[in-house]
């Protein structure tokens, strides 16, 4: 007889258990569901606000960037002289270009500078550059001797490369430490008997640096 009371006990006791998880989850997701539509009640508005500053600061953004892209068109051409390969570079109007010519006895008889709106003073070294452009009376074939030199340091990184315009000209491009300890991109080319180096300091004018100065640029080898 007390073996039939405790099986009955026993079998009474499981539905029993299982109802009081089944109420306290119950309860538990009620109390989850309510604040939940409390916090939202209270908060919709600011999270609304939110989501929508967000929006128009994301439009603003892109439509800040197509305004700057078309600010920078029609392009402006740069022609340089014949003696030193009749460069032709076109560059967005809203930068400002320093082109000093010192002729076949210096170094550099070409020696560019460009940057947005006003060039830096050309003097300080420390000044990085939106774009250079160089004519060097050096060889090209010296040029990329004193570029090996860099690349077995592990400075920079060095691969063929063709202007857009003339494919049939081969020289390299060169990612890394250029040169003053400053990174960024050049190309060199050969030109004629001396060497031809158009480079953009850092990566802020990359885009620009190839998609127009790099796509347009010829010259006479």
């Amino acid at each position: 007889m007390r073996n039939n009371q405790q099986g009955t006990i026993n079998i009474l006791l499981i539905p029993f258990i299982l109802l009081t998880v089944l109420f306290i989850g119950a309860v538990s997701f009620g109390i989850w569901a309510y604040l939940g539509q409390q916090d939202w009640k209270n908060n919709a508005q600011p999270k609304i606000d939110s989501a929508v500053a967000v929006a128009i600061a994301n439009t603003k953004s892109e439509d800040q960037k197509d305004f700057l892209q078309q600010e920078k068109k029609p392009l402006r051409t740069y022609n340089g002289p014949s003696d030193y390969g009749s460069i032709k570079m076109q560059y967005p109007k809203t930068w400002a270009g320093y082109v000093p010519i010192s002729g076949s006895n210096s170094a550099s008889p070409i020696d560019g500078y460009f940057y947005p709106y006003i060039v830096p003073a050309v003097t300080d070294i420390s000044k990085t550059f939106a774009l250079r452009v160089q004519v060097q009376t050096k060889a090209y074939t010296d040029a990329l001797t004193e570029l090996s030199n860099k690349q077995q340091s592990g400075l920079v990184q060095v691969t063929s490369y063709a202007l857009p315009q003339q494919p049939d000209v081969i020289g390299v491009k060169v990612t890394g430490t250029i040169q003053d300890n400053k990174t960024g991109t050049m190309v060199i080319l050969p030109l004629r008997d001396k060497t031809l180096k158009i480079w953009t300091d850092g990566n802020d004018f990359l885009n620009d640096y190839n998609d127009i100065i790099l796509k347009n640029f010829t010259f006479s080898p």
